[in-house]
């Protein structure tokens, strides 16, 4: 969160999700202000932060948000690594992607 705020994520992730809009209508992706932006991730971190107990008590139910939730965190630190090989520059957000990558690979591999 920290690494796509100062490295301005939205002026590429804007363009980005605008371009695609006009080659695939049918693809809902959002754009976002840096106010929008910055809460939904805080209200994202506080809900994950919630579920802790359930988690820790090994509750059955978390199993497939365990599962969803890594795979959908390192395909981030994925998009985020080929992102930067593709555009053969460092985008918003590489220099956390190996950490996301790692705790995502974590994650799914410690889940029972």
């Amino acid at each position: 969160m920290v690494d796509e705020a100062l490295t301005d994520f939205l002026s590429v992730y804007n363009p980005a999700v605008r371009a695609i809009r006009t080659r695939f209508r049918f693809f809902p992706l959002p754009t976002f202000t840096f106010r929008v932006w910055l809460t939904g991730l805080v209200v994202a971190v506080l809900v994950l932060a919630s579920l802790t107990p359930f988690a820790f008590r090994g509750a059955a139910w978390m199993k497939p948000l365990g599962y969803a939730f890594g795979l959908i965190m390192a395909g981030n630190g994925l998009l985020h690594l080929v992102g930067s090989v593709y555009m053969r520059r460092p985008m918003p957000g590489v220099y956390s992607a190996p950490l996301i990558l790692a705790a995502a690979l974590y994650l799914l591999m410690s889940i029972p």
